[in-house]
C-alpha cells in the first residue's frame, strides 16, 4: 500500500477516534449534568416538603389550641357568666336605683356571654365544617359590624362550590389574619370581602380603605405584627398551593388577594 494511503487511512481512524471519544466525553458531560440536576431538584423536592411538613404540624397544633381554647370558652367562661346572670336575677330590693344597677349588669353579663359565644363558634373549626365558608365569612362580618368597630360588607360573585374542609379553613384563617391587622394597624372605617368562584380559580380578596403601607416596608417587616400576619398569611395560602398577593400605597388602603387553582 502506498505510502500516501496508509496517512490518509491512519488520518480517517484518528478522526474517527477523536470524533467517538468528543462524543463519548459529550454523553457523559450531558448525563452527569442530567444526575446532577435531578439531584438538585430531588433536594429541592425534600426541603420543599420538610417546610411543608413542618408548617402543617404547626398549623394543626395551633389549631388543636384553638379548639381547645374554644372549648374552654363554651364549657367553663360561659356557664359562670350564665351562674352570674343567673344570680343577678334573684336578688330583690326596694330600691329603684339598686334595681336598675343589677338589670343593666345582667344585660352587660348576657352581651359578654353572647360575645363568647361568637368567639367560640369563630375559633371551633367544627364550626366551619358544620355551618359552610360562606356563613362563617358573614358570621364574622356580623361580629364586626355589631362591635361598632367599623362597617363591613361581603361581595360574592359566581355560582358557589366547596374546595374542601382544609382549604376552607386556612381560607378562614387568612380572612381572621386580615381583619386582625386592618383593625390594629389600617386605621379604617371599612372592610370589604370580595369571594370569587370561577370555573378554574377561586379568588378571595380582602380590602380596607385604611391608611395603606409602602409595600416593600411591610413585607420586609420581619418583627412587627403586621410583619407577622403577612408571613402567617402567606404560608398559609402556600399550604394550598394558592397564590398571595398584598397590595397597598400610602393613604390608599389594602388590598390582600388569594387565588386558589380549582
Amino acid at each position: 500500500m502506498p505510502r500516501n494511503e496508509q496517512i490518509y487511512i491512519i488520518n480517517i481512524i484518528g478522526t474517527f477516534i477523536i470524533i467517538v471519544l468528543s462524543v463519548a466525553v459529550f454523553v457523559f458531560f450531558a448525563v452527569y449534568q442530567k444526575k446532577k440536576f435531578r439531584h438538585r431538584l430531588e433536594k429541592q423536592q425534600l426541603q420543599t416538603n420538610f417546610q411543608q411538613t413542618l408548617l402543617q404540624t404547626q398549623l394543626e397544633i395551633q389549631e388543636q389550641t384553638l379548639q381547645n381554647l374554644a372549648q374552654e370558652i363554651h364549657d367553663n367562661i360561659g356557664q359562670i357568666l350564665s351562674l352570674a346572670k343567673f344570680n343577678l336575677g334573684t336578688i330583690h330590693s326596694e330600691n329603684s336605683d339598686t334595681l336598675q344597677k343589677i338589670e343593666d349588669s345582667r344585660n352587660l353579663v348576657g352581651r359578654a356571654i353572647q360575645d363568647l359565644r361568637n368567639l367560640s363558634k369563630s375559633l371551633s373549626s367544627d364550626y366551619v365544617s358544620e355551618t359552610g365558608f360562606l356563613h362563617s365569612v358573614g358570621f364574622i362580618l356580623e361580629s364586626i359590624r355589631k362591635s361598632g368597630a367599623l362597617s363591613a360588607q361581603l361581595q360574592v360573585t359566581g355560582d358557589s362550590y366547596k374546595l374542601g374542609p382544609h382549604k376552607e379553613l386556612l381560607l378562614l384563617r387568612i380572612i381572621q389574619e386580615a381583619i386582625s391587622n386592618i383593625i390594629t394597624h389600617a386605621r379604617a372605617t371599612m372592610i370589604t370581602i370580595h369571594i370569587c368562584f370561577e370555573p378554574h380559580a377561586f379568588t378571595l380578596s380582602v380590602n380596607d380603605n385604611g391608611k395603606g403601607f409602602n409595600n416593600s416596608q411591610a413585607l420586609s417587616a420581619e418583627n412587627t405584627g403586621s410583619g407577622i400576619g403577612i408571613r402567617n398569611m402567606q404560608k398559609r395560602a402556600g399550604l394550598i398551593g394558592a397564590e398571595f398577593q398584598i397590595n397597598g400605597s400610602n393613604g390608599a388602603g389594602t388590598t390582600i388577594k388569594v387565588i386558589v387553582p380549582v
